[in-house]
């Protein structure tokens, strides 16, 4: 059992007989009243967030985790599969269970996490930026603008990101994979 000064980021919890995962989290104390600690968790079954608040000293259970390096494969239509980087095994996952599989590319590896339990993959943690390349964008007209404007452009994944004017078909850029927001342009 754990307790909410405990909770941080990426902790699994058994809350209302379901898995969920302290995705934001912010301890608070009043001038008046007890503290108490503001959550955002998603369900690790069915994708759902849940806004929660949590009194200070809250006995909640966790769940204990382990972290396993993953390639990924393919997606099929229903599910994604991945392969365990050192034993090689495969295991596949609902859509729900990863946080941006748009911004992913075959070959990527990512960072599963695994029930100890009973062995079930959780969730699936992104690398905090990827580089991918721009399949599909309008060219951009220079002078066209005199402030931050950006339009949007396709990657290679296949989804759909705002970039500034100056980024073109074949340029590489890395995406901020938490918001999925344009950062740079990466030079070869």
């Amino acid at each position: 059992m754990a307790s909410t000064s405990d909770i941080r980021n990426g902790l699994c919890i058994r809350y209302n007989h379901d898995i969920f995962k302290i995705t934001e989290f912010l301890h608070v104390k009043p001038g008046k009243g007890p503290a108490f600690v503001r959550t955002k968790m998603k369900s690790v079954t069915t994708g759902k967030v849940l806004d929660n608040t949590f009194s200070a000293g809250h006995k909640i259970e966790d769940v204990r985790v382990e972290t396993h390096k993953f390639q990924y494969l393919y997606n099929d239509g229903e599910f994604y599969h991945f392969m365990n980087e050192v034993d090689y095994t495969q295991i596949r996952l609902l859509e729900a269970a990863l946080d941006r599989p748009d911004l992913m590319k075959e070959g990527e590896v990512v960072t599963v996490l695994i029930n100890t339990e009973d062995n079930m993959p959780l969730s699936v943690d992104m690398p905090a930026s990827v580089v991918l390349e721009v399949t599909s964008t309008e060219p951009g007209i220079k002078g066209n603008t005199a402030t931050n404007a950006t339009k949007p452009a396709i990657v290679e994944s296949g989804a759909e990101v705002n970039v500034p004017l100056f980024i073109n078909e074949g340029d590489k850029i890395k995406i901020e994979t938490e918001k999925g927001t344009y950062k740079e342009r990466v030079k070869e």
